[in-house]
């Protein structure tokens, strides 16, 4: 069990129907409890990503922010993410060896078409509340 200061943030593009499944993906393999969420139209991650200098315009997707080491974006990010589920989740670090614009060029493929092949919504997700307190707000 993490501290409330050490649990890692995922922000994410809370209108996002891929997303939101990705999140809700992350939290049903979250056994440990590591994980806080926001959705980047959230002003919670308008702070964080500004206290670490990111550009919201260039990242729309997803970033991992693990607090007081790193920050991960892209494709890094989901890696980082399922790795550490453990188990055979451990084995994504394998892709880590493609070289980050290969790998970043695909998420970004992928981003680029999210509304267009999963949909959008026209808020964000509002969390159970069960859930509600693995959320920032």
């Amino acid at each position: 069990m993490t501290s409330q200061e050490d649990k890692k943030i995922i922000l994410f593009d809370g209108v996002c129907n891929l997303c939101n499944s990705a999140i809700q993906f992350v939290i049903k393999r979250d056994k440990k409890n590591v994980y806080k969420f926001a959705a980047l139209q959230n002003d919670v991650a308008t702070l964080l990503l500004h206290e670490r200098g990111i550009d919201s315009s260039q990242i729309d997707s997803i970033i991992l922010i693990d607090p007081n080491i790193a920050y991960y974006t892209k494709s890094t990010a989901a890696l980082e993410i399922g790795k550490s589920f453990g188990g055979a989740w451990r084995l994504l670090g394998i892709f880590q060896w493609i070289p980050k614009p290969i790998r970043d060029w695909i998420y970004d493929f992928v981003a680029k078409n999210r509304y267009s092949w999963f949909g959008k919504q026209n808020e964000c997700m509002v969390p159970t509340p069960e859930l509600k307190a693995k959320f920032l707000d």
